[in-house]
C-alpha cells in the first residue's frame, strides 16, 4: 500500500466512513464522564473552568449555549433546588472548544456571560455542603445567534432558546467536598 492510498483510508476512518452516520453532538473535557471532576475545578481548588471540547456538531447550528447545573442542592438524598453555576451563550458556531480556565474577557469573540446562582456573571465550581452531587455540563447547539439578553440567568436563556434547539450535548461528572464554609445552598 503506498502512502496515498494509507492516506486515503486513514481519511475514510476518521470521517466515520462512507455511507456511516455523522458522529453524534458529543461535549467532553478532562475529566470521564459521570467520573470525578478534578479538585482544581471546584471551591476546594482554584474554582477554575474545566476545558470543554465538543465535535459532531448539528448543521446548521449558528450559535452554542452552555449552562452548568447541580440538581442535587442541597442535599442529594433531599434535593431541594438546581443550583446554576455557569451560564453563556452566543457562542460563536465555529468555535469547537473552550480552554481551562477561560475567563468572560477570554471567551471567543461574541459569546456572552449570564449570571449564576451567586448572583455572578462567571464559572463558579462544585461546592456541594453534603454527599456527592452531579454536575451536569449542557452544550445546546442553537439555529440562530440570540440578542443581547443582559444578565440573563439559566431560566431566561432557556425561554430565549425555545424553539431553536438543533441538539444536545452533555457531560455529567461528580465532587464531593471537603470541609468549607462557603458552599452553594
Amino acid at each position: 500500500m503506498n502512502i496515498a492510498t494509507l492516506s486515503l483510508a486513514l481519511a475514510a476512518v476518521s470521517a466515520g466512513g462512507a455511507g456511516q452516520a455523522p458522529a453524534p453532538f458529543q461535549l467532553r473535557s478532562s475529566f470521564d464522564a459521570k467520573g470525578t471532576i478534578p479538585t482544581r475545578f471546584t471551591c476546594d481548588g482554584d474554582d477554575r473552568s474545566p476545558a470543554l471540547g465538543w465535535r459532531g456538531v448539528p448543521d446548521g447550528t449558528k450559535s452554542f449555549a452552555l449552562i452548568v447545573d447541580d440538581p442535587d442542592a442541597p442535599d442529594p438524598a433531599a434535593p431541594k433546588v438546581v443550583w446554576v453555576h455557569w451560564v453563556l451563550y452566543n457562542i460563536p458556531a465555529d468555535a469547537i472548544s473552550l480552554p481551562e480556565g477561560v475567563t468572560a474577557k477570554k471567551l471567543p469573540p461574541g459569546t456572552r456571560v449570564g449570571i449564576n446562582d451567586w448572583k455572578q456573571p462567571l464559572y463558579r465550581g462544585p461546592c456541594p455542603p453534603v454527599g456527592e452531587h452531579r454536575y451536569f455540563h449542557k452544550l445546546y447547539a442553537l439555529d440562530i445567534v440570540l440578542p443581547d439578553l443582559g444578565r440573563v440567568t439559566k431560566a431566561g436563556l432557556e425561554k430565549a432558546m425555545k424553539g431553536h434547539v438543533l441538539g444536545m450535548a452533555e457531560l455529567m461528572g461528580r465532587y464531593k467536598k471537603t470541609a468549607r464554609d462557603d458552599a452553594e445552598p
